[in-house]
């Protein structure tokens, strides 16, 4: 008798081999089991290995006999791809697998070590032929996919923007993802739609948004996958209006300018290449430190006087709630009375700070969002859900639906005719539509508002805690104020003052640097970096759901030990 070695997974992620398999006397059997070349396997006498990297094609039940090892080979034709049991029972796999990866989530390095083309490298060059058992694949997950990934959950996650997620969540997503439907239109799903009207209304009380901004009035909210996407229907909604306005041509483009600052999140630019804005066509008003980088009204309004003396058509401007190198924020107030004069389309992009502003204590930042004609926020960020999903409310929602619209015959229906319906397809950049309304519900539902807002205000007083710690050790600089969870700090100039005459900011830049790569090699943490007014600086963007105090704590031991260790350095060299 031959005798298989057949790789398994045990319950604590060690690989076990299944021996003692039947003779294969049968040529198919064969085929199916024997690895593709005599160069996968080793042989002995009577012991036949295999040891295929990745495992992907080994099979994991082995019967005496051999009619029963051929039904078990999970034939295509034989197997239902949806069958109600079998998903019970590879979803229960697939759940404990995620539970089991969070449980050990601090045991891998935050930021991915792996090289680029590994996983081309250790793939195989084709598809499987034949169906593969879940449990073998959750094997090569965990061989080979985890390795590859950046843990944004990990707790000393701090870089770009968290996208924190939590279980209600994750079982919207399985309650969505489970139902499959395609929500273009009312018809489609009418639960789809008319949910996520009802999840959009609940958030606009929550943020206290103009009644404008209703389904009881002209407006509306639509949940998209991300700021650019409501970037792009909003910028297409201004730019039809005003061509509409002038009596002006597709040609015409070249007189419209959209506006921003130098702090906008730089996807704009991106939405105004996709609708036909030439980059000429925007200004990005550069900001100052001394302003917090906040957009100045009074340069705002610079702006815009010279291009109507030049003959163009101020078409539309983005204000910041919460920017991303400096979580900064745009007076609203103050800018929108400027922009009201030039008759342009207002958008305010909330995507990382909208989430706090559920909260009274930050509420008065959306102050004068009244005057706008569009706001969105980034749930998918501080919200406890994960991607994509981004809340867009307009105040006419005819604008958005008469760029939008889509009237394919094969899409028509009674309820449409009505105008008494939503079609959400008229509301997007694409027709297909996935049911996200279901998780952003499922979150709201499981944490309430008091257990958002509690997410919110720890995550808050933990960076208040880590500025308090830098602003206390003269070794280091808070580089703009704290407005949320996010804070900016370097290497003080003035710690290389006591150490060397020749210092400045030219040092601070390269210390604060190496800091940061430093710190980021140890595999513990992962921040990114800006550089602002010509200044390097660290941000910690403190937000992924599993962070606790001691998490601040074992980043400010690190930050100090690095710190220190690399001014002794730097005193020795000068």
């Amino acid at each position: 008798m031959t005798t298989w070695l057949l790789p398994m997974t045990s319950s604590s992620g060690v690989e076990l081999l299944v021996a003692n398999a039947p003779t294969l006397v049968d040529t198919e059997l064969q085929s199916m089991l024997l690895p593709s070349s005599d160069d996968d396997m080793v042989a002995t006498d009577d012991i036949i290995t295999c040891c295929r990297a990745p495992s992907c094609y080994a099979p994991t039940v082995v019967d005496t006999d051999l009619q029963s090892i051929k039904t078990s080979s999970h034939n295509v034709e034989a197997t239902n791809p949806l069958d109600p049991e079998e998903f019970r029972r590879q979803a229960h796999l697939v759940v404990d697998f995620i539970a089991d990866y969070y449980s050990n989530i601090e045991k891998y390095p935050v930021c991915s070590q792996v090289e680029p083309g590994y996983l081309i490298k250790t793939m195989p060059k084709s598809a499987p032929l034949q169906p593969e058992p879940i449990e073998t694949i959750l094997q090569d997950v965990q061989k080979h996919i985890i390795p590859g990934i950046t843990h944004w959950q990990r707790p000393g996650f701090f870089g770009y923007f968290q996208s924190n997620g939590s279980t209600g969540n994750f079982l919207g997503e399985m309650l969505l993802t489970g139902f499959n439907i395609v929500g273009f239109n009312w018809l489609a799903s009418p639960a789809a739609t008319e949910l996520e009207m009802v999840v959009m209304e609940w958030i606009l009380k929550l943020l206290q948004l103009p009644k404008s901004f209703s389904f009881s009035s002209d407006g509306g909210g639509v949940i998209h996958g991300s700021t650019c996407e409501s970037f792009i229907c909003t910028l297409v909604a201004a730019r039809d209006k005003k061509l509409n306005q002038f009596g002006m041509r597709r040609t015409d483009l070249g007189k419209l300018v959209v506006y921003c600052s130098d702090q906008t999140h730089y996807s704009l630019k991106k939405a105004c290449k996709v609708i036909g804005i030439s980059p000429n066509n925007i200004r990005s008003i550069q900001t100052k430190k001394s302003m917090n980088f906040q957009l100045s009204p009074h340069a705002l309004l610079m702006a815009i006087e010279s291009d109507v003396r030049s003959n163009l058509i101020p078409l539309y401007i983005c204000l910041t709630v919460g920017t991303t190198p400096t979580t900064a924020v745009d007076s609203l107030l103050k800018l929108s009375d400027v922009v009201k004069r030039f008759h342009m389309w207002t958008h305010v992009d909330a995507a990382y700070a909208g989430s706090a502003c559920i909260c009274p204590e930050f509420r008065y930042f959306l102050d004068g969002v009244e005057n706008v004609n569009s706001f969105s926020f980034n749930p998918h960020k501080w919200f406890l859900t994960t991607l994509d999903c981004c809340c867009l409310w307009v105040k006419e929602r005819i604008d958005l639906t008469k760029s939008l619209c889509n009237n394919y015959v094969l899409l028509k229906n009674k309820a449409s005719d009505t105008m008494e319906v939503v079609d959400y397809k008229d509301w997007q950049i694409s027709l297909s539509r996935r049911f996200r309304a279901m998780k952003l519900w499922m979150v709201l539902r499981s944490y309430g508002v008091t257990g958002l807002q509690e997410v919110i205000r720890k995550h808050v007083k933990l960076a208040k805690h880590f500025e308090a710690l830098l602003s206390a050790d003269n070794k280091f600089e808070v580089a703009v104020p704290r407005q949320f969870a996010n804070v900016c700090f370097r290497i003080s100039p003035s710690a290389l003052a006591t150490t060397t005459n020749d210092s400045g900011d030219k040092d601070s830049n390269s210390l604060t640097q190496t800091l940061l790569e430093s710190l980021n090699g140890s595999g513990l943490v992962y921040m990114t970096h800006v550089v602002i007014e010509g200044v390097y600086v660290i941000r910690v963007a403190i937000g992924a759901t599993l962070t606790e105090e001691k998490h601040v704590s074992m980043l400010w031991d690190m930050v100090q030990e690095n710190t220190s260790n690399l001014l002794a350095k730097f005193t020795d060299i000068k």
